[in-house]
């Protein structure tokens, strides 16, 4: 299977390094991305928008011959959605790492800090602390070396979609900081939280206890559970 790996806010493609391996040696074509204005700090973010990073991914999802899997992080869960809208009959699954799909006109996160134009990774006390499970000071400190801004755009502009067979894409969420049974209670009662959800014929939830960053907290663990997800 080909998969598509899709960063959240502040990462790159490599920061699925400990991830991919595992993937790779179980047979799998992965791909993890570095978005529009995140290749370094450095790079020029001005003017980049959400739909630039949809659009980069869906040219990602045309460059293979048959459906994909994406994995989308945080953010790039959003990301994964709109390129799910935009390319429904091209992939096989998605898959939410502590994310989920973001709804028409909603916005991934407006409310983070903005310095000179982007928008840094805040400092930790900006978080909840269950954001925060596991992330110990040296994994704290490894990630804010790696961080690189995000483009404003991205995180403040509005979702658009308009195909409602991305419904019918099956879709795998590893559930952290919010357990499958709290989500599923939450589709229950119709939260607006994951009202775009529970529209999805085909969600699995699964659940792997941890702050927002399991990538860098239980990554065998993750790893395990997309390979779970991917090859059930």
């Amino acid at each position: 299977m080909d998969i598509v790996l899709i960063p959240g806010f502040w990462l790159d493609g490599a920061s699925w390094d400990e991830i991919a391996e595992p993937l790779r040696s179980a047979g799998h074509t992965v791909k993890a991305l570095t978005l529009p204005g995140l290749e370094s700090r450095e790079s020029d973010r001005s003017g980049i928008g959400l739909r630039d990073h949809v659009d980069a991914v869906v040219a990602v999802v045309d460059s293979f011959p048959d459906p994909v899997v994406l994995v989308g992080h945080s953010g790039g869960g959003a990301i994964a959605h709109a390129a799910a809208d935009a390319r429904p009959d091209h992939i096989a699954r998605v898959i939410y790492v502590d994310s989920g799909p973001l709804a028409h006109g909603g916005v991934i996160n407006d409310a983070l800090p903005v310095v000179n134009g982007e928008v840094p990774l805040p400092e930790w006390s900006e978080f909840e602390e269950e954001d925060l499970v596991d992330l110990n000071e040296s994994l704290r400190a490894r990630f804010r070396s790696i961080a690189i801004p995000q483009p404003l755009g991205v995180t403040s502009d509005k979702q658009v979609l308009s195909d409602d067979r991305r419904y019918d894409v099956p879709v795998t969420v590893i559930a952290c900081q919010f357990s499958a049974e709290m989500l599923r209670g939450w589709m229950a009662e119709g939260h607006p939280y994951v009202s775009e959800l529970a529209k999805v014929t085909d969600v699995e939830l699964v659940d792997l206890p941890t702050g927002h960053w399991p990538q860098f907290t239980r990554p065998r663990e993750l790893a395990t559970a997309i390979l779970a997800a991917v090859d059930p």
